[in-house]
C-alpha cells in the first residue's frame, strides 16, 4: 500500500466517522427532545427516550453527555434510574394518574374502534406494570448513603 492509498483511506474513515457522529448527536437529539415531551405527554416513554439520548451523546459528544446528566430538569432523574435508585414515588403517582386520565379520555372519547381502545388499555397497562415494577426512589436513600 503506497503512502497516498493509506492517506485516502484514513481520510475516508475520519469522514465516515463524522458522519455517524453526527446521526447519533442528531438521534440524540431526536431522542431527547421526545422524551422530554413525554415528561407531560404519558404515551411517549420518558425514560427509555432520555437514555437513549444519552448513549447517542455519549457516542457523539462529551458536552451534551455532561449536559444531560447535569440538566436541572431530567439530569438527577436519569442519574438514579441508570444507578437503579429508582423514581420518586411522587413522579411515579403523577405518571401513572397522567397516564391512565389521557388514555381513558382517548379510549372513551375520540377512539370508537374498540380494537383500538384494547390497545391502548393494553399499553396504559404495560406502563403501569413497569412503573411500578422500578424501584421506588426515597430521599432519606440519599441522606443514609452518604
Amino acid at each position: 500500500m503506497t503512502m497516498q492509498q493509506e492517506t485516502e483511506l484514513t481520510t475516508e474513515t475520519n469522514t465516515r466517522q463524522k458522519i455517524v457522529r453526527a446521526l447519533f448527536f442528531v438521534a440524540g437529539t431526536v431522542s431527547l427532545a421526545l422524551g422530554t415531551i413525554g415528561i407531560v405527554l404519558p404515551l411517549l416513554p420518558t425514560t427509555p427516550l432520555l437514555l437513549l439520548a444519552l448513549a447517542c451523546y455519549c457516542r457523539s459528544s462529551k458536552r451534551m453527555t455532561k449536559w444531560v446528566l447535569s440538566n436541572k430538569y431530567f439530569g438527577s432523574y436519569i442519574r438514579r434510574y441508570k444507578e437503579g435508585k429508582g423514581i420518586p414515588i411522587k413522579t411515579k403517582i403523577v405518571a401513572l394518574a397522567a397516564l391512565w386520565i389521557t388514555i381513558s379520555y382517548s379510549a372513551f372519547f375520540i377512539v370508537n374502534i374498540w380494537i383500538v381502545q384494547l390497545i391502548l388499555f393494553a399499553i396504559a397497562t404495560a406502563v403501569t406494570i413497569h412503573l411500578i415494577r422500578l424501584p421506588t426512589y426515597r430521599q432519606n436513600q440519599a441522606l443514609t448513603a452518604t
